[in-house]
C-alpha cells in the first residue's frame, strides 16, 4: 500500500469548505475523493492537514491518501488536474513514508489574510480580499499583533467551543505589509482555532479604524469571552498558505 502526498491549491468561494458533508458533495474533500476514487478504481479517503470553511481559499493545503495504484506521481497529478473542477489544482504529488498523516504530522501553518483599502472597489479581486475601502493604521495594527504573539488561551478568539479540546495556541509570528492598496497579514502558528484568524483580523482592523486600542488585546484574551473581541471577518480574504511538517521559520 502506498501512501501518497498531495499539495493543493483552490479557490473556496464556491465550496461548502474543505470537509465532506453529508448533505452535499460541494466540498474540497469531496471532489478529491469522487476524482481519486474514480482514478484507482477504489473508495478512497483523503486526509487533510485542516479544515478551511466554506469561502476560504488554500495556496497549500496538504493531504494524503493510500492507495494500490500502479500509477506513478506525474500520472497522479495530470490525472486530477484534468478530472478535477478548474478551480482545484494539484500543485505536487509525492509518495511518502507510510506513518505520514497530513493532519497529525503538522508542526505548524500559516494563513494569508488580505485586505482592499483603495476607495475604488477592485473588481478581479472581490472574491480574494476584504473590502473595506478604508485606509487602516498599519503601525497601530502592527502593535495589536504583537500581543497575539506567544502561547495564550484563545477562547476570546473561537467561535466553536470543546469542553473535551484545549482554547491553548501559540502564535510565531504575525506579519503585515501593505502593497498598493492591499494589506497583507500572514500569521504563523503551531495550529489554529474555528474562525481565530478571521477573529484576529477583525480585531486588528477594528485596531486600524482606531475604534480599538492596541493594548485591548490583552483584555480580550485574559477575558476569555468571545464578545470581548472583535467582529469575524469575511471567508473570501482568507489563504492557507503553508503547512509545515519539518521545522518552524
Amino acid at each position: 500500500m502506498r501512501n501518497i502526498k498531495l499539495t493543493i491549491e483552490y479557490d473556496g468561494s464556491k465550496y461548502n469548505g474543505w470537509q465532506r458533508l453529508g448533505n452535499t458533495e460541494n466540498t474540497i474533500q469531496g471532489k478529491l475523493e469522487s476524482v481519486i476514487s474514480r482514478m484507482t478504481n477504489r473508495k478512497v479517503e483523503i486526509i487533510g492537514s485542516g479544515r478551511t470553511d466554506a469561502g476560504v481559499h488554500a495556496l497549500g493545503q496538504i493531504a494524503n491518501f493510500k492507495t494500490n495504484t500502479n500509477m506513478n506521481i506525474e500520472e497522479i497529478r495530470d490525472y486530477c488536474n484534468e478530472y478535477l473542477p478548474k478551480d482545484i489544482v494539484i500543485k505536487k504529488v509525492e509518495e511518502v513514508d507510510d506513518r505520514f498523516h497530513a493532519r497529525y504530522n503538522a508542526k505548524s501553518k500559516k494563513y494569508l489574510y488580505k485586505i482592499w483599502t483603495g476607495k475604488i472597489p477592485a473588481v478581479f479581486n472581490r472574491k480574494y480580499t476584504y473590502d473595506i475601502q478604508q485606509s487602516l493604521k498599519l503601525e497601530a495594527m502592527k502593535k495589536g499583533a504583537s500581543y497575539f504573539i506567544g502561547e495564550h488561551d484563545f477562547e476570546a478568539f473561537c467561535s466553536k467551543k470543546s469542553k473535551k479540546k484545549s482554547m491553548v495556541r501559540q502564535i510565531y509570528n504575525i506579519d503585515i505589509t501593505r502593497e498598493g492598496n492591499e494589506i497583507h497579514i500572514l500569521f504563523h502558528g503551531n495550529g489554529f482555532l474555528h474562525n481565530m484568524v478571521r477573529i484576529m483580523v477583525g480585531t486588528l482592523i477594528e485596531i486600524g479604524q482606531g475604534k480599538r486600542k492596541p493594548e485591548d488585546v490583552k483584555e480580550m484574551i485574559a477575558s476569555k469571552v468571545r464578545k470581548n473581541a472583535g467582529p469575524t471577518a469575511p471567508a473570501r480574504g482568507l489563504f492557507l498558505y503553508e503547512v509545515d511538517y519539518e521545522h518552524l521559520d
